[in-house]
């Protein structure tokens, strides 16, 4: 081999033809051959013996050069001839290695700063913009939405979620009725503006006329029903003499109405048209998916449409007695898919035959995917336990059941800028923190102590909310060195509980009756420790609350506590890399008290672990950016199947 020869094979890079490849089109990783146990290259070289040896019909033979440094090169491709044979390698010895690193670091600066300018979530300004693959048209049907009207956690999901959808590039409606209390509530929809497009659905014996009004937010269409049935003092489900005996007919015009919106509101000049996602939740907008399938696709209407049931509670399924049917506007031969039969224990008397409709039960057997707000929710609705009758419907459905932890709104929960606490913190400053205590300990009456942990409590009066547990815990609980704060309202025996526990325990005890949201903002802020022993929380947020702010959950394991809580334990390093809390199970009055032990000797022997554990739930990414993108992904799921029914 001649030194031309040698001079070409170590430096193709100098010396390749205009036919060679460049080292542009070389775009594959380039391996490097070392060889430590000696620093001297072997070049090869081939040649046909003329019969086989053991190594192949070539014989190799090896020449050595020395080198003084160590035995590296860079292989840049195989030599063969033309049967295929291998007969030499291209190499790059390291002294030709600084040169090709350095024109490949060109290369690779040159086309990063291409990318960045092509990217579509990349503005030149060097701005992030939210970026998505396709956009669809979002239809979300719920009884309640933030801040317009709301009674629990499916008002911050249909209030916050649209807006992290629309923000990725989708064009979203959110269809709820449009409520007047007679109340100073009712100017939160003084920004809606009646859209003069009256509709009338066939239901309930007769062709009933709905109204629009419409207001554009946040990049999101939020159209608001308009109708008598939703003009009365209460909530959206009922008032202080219990639950309006009218909600299915309510909540059947929602459903109606929900679904001729896009067909007949000009929003922005043009409607959402038929290929849309319908977004339901709970058994208020369950017969959307139902009247998909049997009202307007035999007629060729949304055959490209989808629908994804969102499951927030499925204790609350919609069921009313079976003659009710007649009255839904659906076909006749469509009734099985909302029949429901009582098992005989849950009749009322010997001859009650137990048939029922279940909105809900109707859209679990007529929508394209199912979605839970947590997956732990997710699997927990398929056992006996907690599928409160649906759960072998739900498991023949277990393919397309998916979970997704919902988001908070980290505008309206951020300690460094609440305006609703004492003193702000962050995590980079938890000076705030201990002020935030001393205050809520001041405002209460409680005896200022520093060194004394403060357990909080901020939920609804009722069983789910593991209430029972607690009064059975507190004479135990209030003999250790603690103090405890409750808000809520609820089930009036506890709320007299409450009272009284108080006027027994005046210097570790106080129960406010009721909801406000600045002391609730305090109690989170305030509080060393949230206590949380749910039966069963589909998601939970209060949790998510108390963690952004430095307070500790100790929580039940069950649903979406399970998923968001990470149970610490000081004996493993994993466990102190993740752990934000404490759980327990079973739901038992001594399971909770063990942990709730824990918990105080942690703040009060163990100041480091406390402190990493207050900082690693401040630092706990729950925002709704992160949701959206999952619900992006079952969206885009729904539409490569066909239509479910």
């Amino acid at each position: 081999m001649d030194s031309l020869q040698l001079h070409a094979l170590l430096h193709p890079h100098l010396c390749a033809s205009s036919s060679s490849p460049s080292l542009r089109q070389l775009r594959f990783p380039l391996p490097l051959i070392r060889n430590s146990r000696n620093r001297n290259f072997r070049l090869f070289s081939a040649h046909n013996g003329g019969a086989a040896s053991q190594d192949g019909p070539f014989a190799f033979e090896e020449k050595v050069v020395s080198s003084p440094k160590d035995d590296r090169g860079l292989v840049l491709a195989r030599e063969t001839d033309d049967f295929g044979y291998l007969v030499g390698f291209r190499l790059i010895p390291e002294s030709g290695l600084e040169e090709l690193m350095s024109v490949q670091h060109a290369i690779a600066e040159e086309d990063s700063s291409s990318d960045l300018a092509k990217k579509p979530g990349i503005k030149d300004t060097g701005e992030e913009e939210a970026e998505t693959r396709v956009s669809h048209n979002i239809i979300f049907v719920t009884a309640e939405a933030a801040p317009y009207s709301k009674t629990g956690g499916l008002a911050d999901v249909c209030g916050s979620l649209p807006i992290a959808l629309a923000a990725r590039g989708h064009r979203v409606m959110v269809v709820t009725p449009r409520y007047i209390h007679g109340t100073s509530q009712d100017a939160k929809f003084a920004g809606a503006v009646d859209l003069e497009q009256r509709t009338k659905v066939s239901c309930f014996g007769g062709a009933q006329e709905v109204g629009f009004f419409h207001e554009y937010r946040e990049g999101v269409d939020w159209v608001f029903v308009d109708h008598p049935s939703f003009h009365r003092p209460g909530n959206p489900y009922g008032d202080k003499f219990g639950t309006f005996g009218d909600n299915q007919f309510r909540f059947t015009l929602l459903s109606h109405a929900a679904c001729e919106a896009p067909l007949v509101l000009p929003l922005g000049g043009f409607t959402y048209g038929e290929k849309c996602l319908f977004l339901a939740n709970d058994w208020h907008a369950s017969l959307v998916p139902v009247l998909l399938a049997a009202k307007y696709r035999p007629h060729g209407v949304y055959r490209d449409a989808r629908s994804i049931l969102v499951i927030h509670n499925i204790a609350h399924q919609g069921v009313e007695p079976a003659i009710t049917y007649s009255s839904l506007g659906l076909p006749t031969e469509w009734y099985g898919a909302l029949e429901w039969v009582f098992p005989t224990w849950a009749r009322t008397h010997a001859l009650d035959t137990g048939e029922a409709v279940n909105f809900l039960k109707g859209a679990v057997v007529t929508a394209d995917r199912i979605v839970t707000v947590s997956k732990g929710y997710s699997w927990e609705i398929t056992t006996s336990e907690g599928g409160n009758g649906l759960h072998e419907l739900l498991n023949g459905r277990k393919s397309i059941l998916s979970g997704i932890t919902n988001g908070i709104d980290v505008t309206e929960w951020d300690p460094s800028c609440d305006k609703h606490i004492a003193f702000n913190y962050s995590a980079d400053d938890l000076s705030g923190k201990a002020k935030c205590k001393y205050a809520l300990q001041k405002e209460l009456g409680l005896p200022v102590r520093s060194d004394c942990p403060l357990i909080g409590f901020i939920g609804r009066l009722d069983y789910q909310k593991g209430i029972d547990l607690i009064r059975l815990a507190m004479p135990e609980l209030m003999e250790a060195d603690v103090q405890f704060v409750m808000l809520g309202s609820g089930n009036p025996i506890y709320e007299d509980w409450m009272r009284a526990t108080e006027s027994v325990y005046r210097d570790k005890f106080r129960g406010w009756v009721g909801f406000n949201v600045p002391i609730s903002h305090k109690i989170t802020a305030g509080c060393d420790i949230l206590l949380m022993p749910s039966a069963f929380e589909p998601c939970g947020l209060n949790q998510l609350y108390a963690m952004r702010y430095g307070t500790i959950p100790v929580v039940h394991e069950t649903g979406g506590l399970r998923d968001t809580v990470h149970n610490f334990s000081p004996y493993t390093e994993d466990s102190k890399a993740e752990s934000t809390g404490w759980t327990f199970s079973p739901l038992t009055k001594e399971s909770m008290l063990t942990a709730l032990r824990y918990a105080i000797q942690t703040y009060n022997e163990h100041k480091s672990s406390w402190e990493g554990l207050m900082l690693r739930g401040m630092t706990k990414d729950y925002t709704w950016v992160n949701a959206a993108t999952q619900y992006e992904q079952i969206i885009e799921w729904a539409f490569i199947d066909p239509p479910y029914c």
